[in-house]
Protein backbone atom coordinates (compact mmCIF):
# COMPACT_ATOMS: atom_id res chain seq x y z
CA UNK A 1 0.00 0.00 0.00
CA UNK A 2 2.65 2.44 0.42
CA UNK A 3 4.61 1.77 -2.41
CA UNK A 4 1.26 2.84 -4.46
CA UNK A 5 0.62 6.11 -2.40
CA UNK A 6 4.75 7.01 -3.19
CA UNK A 7 3.94 6.22 -6.49
CA UNK A 8 0.83 7.97 -6.99
CA UNK A 9 2.34 11.44 -5.21
CA UNK A 10 5.31 11.12 -7.82
CA UNK A 11 2.82 10.87 -10.44
CA UNK A 12 0.72 13.64 -9.18
CA UNK A 13 3.55 16.10 -7.63
CA UNK A 14 4.17 17.26 -11.72
CA UNK A 15 0.48 18.13 -11.53
CA UNK A 16 0.35 20.45 -8.24
CA UNK A 17 3.04 22.38 -9.45
CA UNK A 18 6.23 20.83 -7.61
CA UNK A 19 8.26 20.12 -10.59
CA UNK A 20 11.40 21.35 -11.08
CA UNK A 21 12.12 23.02 -13.41
CA UNK A 22 15.01 22.31 -15.68
CA UNK A 23 16.81 25.35 -15.10
CA UNK A 24 16.95 24.57 -11.71
CA UNK A 25 20.40 22.95 -11.70
CA UNK A 26 22.08 26.27 -11.97
CA UNK A 27 20.68 27.06 -8.60
CA UNK A 28 23.59 24.88 -6.64
CA UNK A 29 26.34 26.89 -8.96
CA UNK A 30 28.90 28.55 -7.33
CA UNK A 31 29.44 30.83 -10.28
CA UNK A 32 25.62 31.46 -10.71
CA UNK A 33 23.38 34.41 -8.99
CA UNK A 34 20.09 32.74 -8.49
CA UNK A 35 16.78 34.85 -7.92
CA UNK A 36 13.86 32.37 -7.36
CA UNK A 37 10.36 34.14 -5.79
CA UNK A 38 7.90 31.42 -5.48
CA UNK A 39 3.70 31.58 -5.39
CA UNK A 40 3.90 32.40 -1.28
CA UNK A 41 6.36 35.37 -1.53
CA UNK A 42 4.33 36.48 -4.58
CA UNK A 43 0.97 36.70 -2.64
CA UNK A 44 2.21 38.43 0.38
CA UNK A 45 3.60 41.21 -1.95
CA UNK A 46 0.21 41.46 -3.94
CA UNK A 47 -1.66 41.47 -0.54
CA UNK A 48 -0.09 45.11 0.29
CA UNK A 49 -2.80 48.08 0.08
CA UNK A 50 -1.74 50.84 -2.43
CA UNK A 51 -2.58 54.38 -2.78
CA UNK A 52 -6.04 54.07 -5.10
CA UNK A 53 -4.07 57.04 -7.52
CA UNK A 54 -1.23 54.92 -7.83
CA UNK A 55 -1.52 53.36 -11.43
CA UNK A 56 1.70 52.14 -11.75
CA UNK A 57 1.52 50.24 -8.55
CA UNK A 58 -1.99 49.13 -9.26
CA UNK A 59 -0.82 47.40 -12.66
CA UNK A 60 2.47 46.13 -11.39
CA UNK A 61 0.10 44.07 -8.63
CA UNK A 62 -1.93 43.05 -11.04
CA UNK A 63 0.79 41.89 -12.77
CA UNK A 64 2.05 40.31 -9.66
CA UNK A 65 -1.09 38.77 -8.48
CA UNK A 66 -1.01 36.25 -11.56
CA UNK A 67 2.39 35.14 -11.46
CA UNK A 68 3.33 31.11 -9.89
CA UNK A 69 7.22 32.16 -10.49
CA UNK A 70 10.45 33.90 -10.94
CA UNK A 71 13.43 32.72 -11.33
CA UNK A 72 16.47 34.86 -12.41
CA UNK A 73 19.88 33.51 -13.53
CA UNK A 74 23.07 35.43 -13.79
CA UNK A 75 26.54 34.16 -14.58
CA UNK A 76 29.55 35.68 -15.43
CA UNK A 77 31.07 32.27 -16.51
CA UNK A 78 31.56 31.92 -20.27
CA UNK A 79 31.53 28.14 -20.09
CA UNK A 80 28.24 28.14 -17.89
CA UNK A 81 26.91 30.83 -20.69
CA UNK A 82 27.09 28.26 -22.85
CA UNK A 83 25.28 25.40 -21.06
CA UNK A 84 22.57 28.05 -20.15
CA UNK A 85 21.88 28.57 -24.03
CA UNK A 86 21.75 24.97 -24.96
CA UNK A 87 19.29 24.25 -22.18
CA UNK A 88 17.22 27.46 -22.83
CA UNK A 89 17.27 26.02 -26.51
CA UNK A 90 15.83 22.38 -25.37
CA UNK A 91 13.98 23.71 -22.88
CA UNK A 92 12.40 26.15 -25.69
CA UNK A 93 11.74 23.24 -27.67
CA UNK A 94 10.30 20.72 -25.36
CA UNK A 95 8.24 23.18 -24.07
CA UNK A 96 6.61 24.02 -27.42
CA UNK A 97 7.35 27.70 -26.53
CA UNK A 98 7.22 30.37 -29.39
CA UNK A 99 9.90 32.98 -30.26
CA UNK A 100 8.30 36.69 -29.28
CA UNK A 101 11.37 38.70 -30.26
CA UNK A 102 15.11 38.67 -30.47
CA UNK A 103 16.77 41.65 -30.14
CA UNK A 104 20.99 42.30 -31.17
CA UNK A 105 23.07 45.20 -30.95
CA UNK A 106 26.68 45.46 -30.23
CA UNK A 107 25.56 45.69 -26.48
CA UNK A 108 23.69 42.64 -26.01
CA UNK A 109 21.26 39.18 -27.52
CA UNK A 110 18.21 39.50 -25.90
CA UNK A 111 15.49 36.55 -27.23
CA UNK A 112 11.94 36.61 -25.70
CA UNK A 113 9.78 33.25 -25.39
CA UNK A 114 6.51 32.81 -24.99
CA UNK A 115 4.09 29.93 -24.18
CA UNK A 116 0.36 31.08 -24.80
CA UNK A 117 -2.43 31.82 -22.16
CA UNK A 118 -5.73 31.58 -22.39
CA UNK A 119 -6.25 34.37 -24.83
CA UNK A 120 -3.64 36.35 -27.30
CA UNK A 121 -3.20 38.97 -24.56
CA UNK A 122 -1.96 36.63 -21.82
CA UNK A 123 1.22 33.93 -21.59
CA UNK A 124 1.90 30.97 -19.27
CA UNK A 125 5.21 32.10 -19.74
CA UNK A 126 7.66 34.53 -20.54
CA UNK A 127 10.93 33.14 -20.64
CA UNK A 128 13.95 36.22 -21.56
CA UNK A 129 18.01 35.22 -22.00
CA UNK A 130 20.01 37.64 -22.47
CA UNK A 131 23.91 36.68 -23.97
CA UNK A 132 26.78 38.46 -24.88
CA UNK A 133 26.53 41.73 -22.67
CA UNK A 134 29.40 44.02 -23.09
CA UNK A 135 27.50 46.84 -21.65
CA UNK A 136 29.38 48.83 -19.15
CA UNK A 137 25.82 49.64 -17.59
CA UNK A 138 26.21 45.24 -16.33
CA UNK A 139 30.01 45.77 -15.24
CA UNK A 140 28.58 45.57 -11.14
CA UNK A 141 31.68 45.76 -8.59
CA UNK A 142 34.47 44.57 -11.12
CA UNK A 143 32.02 41.51 -12.67
CA UNK A 144 31.23 41.41 -16.43
CA UNK A 145 28.15 39.34 -16.73
CA UNK A 146 27.52 37.28 -19.72
CA UNK A 147 24.03 35.77 -19.71
CA UNK A 148 20.82 36.50 -17.39
CA UNK A 149 18.24 33.81 -17.83
CA UNK A 150 14.83 35.13 -16.74
CA UNK A 151 11.27 32.76 -16.27
CA UNK A 152 8.27 34.34 -15.42
CA UNK A 153 5.16 31.76 -14.97
CA UNK A 154 1.74 32.19 -14.43
CA UNK A 155 -1.39 33.99 -15.94
CA UNK A 156 0.56 36.78 -17.37
CA UNK A 157 -1.01 40.50 -18.82
CA UNK A 158 1.25 41.37 -21.93
CA UNK A 159 -0.70 44.58 -21.63
CA UNK A 160 0.23 45.27 -18.45
CA UNK A 161 4.04 44.38 -18.76
CA UNK A 162 4.06 46.36 -21.82
CA UNK A 163 2.37 49.46 -19.72
CA UNK A 164 4.72 48.73 -16.72
CA UNK A 165 8.19 48.87 -19.14
CA UNK A 166 7.07 51.98 -20.49
CA UNK A 167 6.76 53.80 -17.26
CA UNK A 168 9.64 52.22 -15.49
CA UNK A 169 11.90 54.03 -18.75
CA UNK A 170 13.26 50.36 -19.75
CA UNK A 171 14.85 49.99 -23.15
CA UNK A 172 12.66 50.55 -26.37
CA UNK A 173 12.85 46.59 -27.15
CA UNK A 174 11.17 45.52 -23.82
CA UNK A 175 8.24 47.65 -24.73
CA UNK A 176 7.16 45.60 -27.73
CA UNK A 177 6.62 42.53 -25.62
CA UNK A 178 3.50 43.72 -24.86
CA UNK A 179 2.58 43.98 -29.14
CA UNK A 180 3.00 40.61 -30.02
Amino acid sequence: MKKVVVVFLMTVAPLLGFSQSIFDKYEDMDNVGSVVINKGLINLVSSIDIDDGDQEAKDFLDVARGLDGIKVFITEDKGVSKDMYKTMGKYVKSSSLEELMRVKDKDANVKFYIKNGKDDDHVYELLMFVQGINDSHMNIDGRKFESILVSLTGDIDLNKVSALTKKMNLPDELNKVGNK
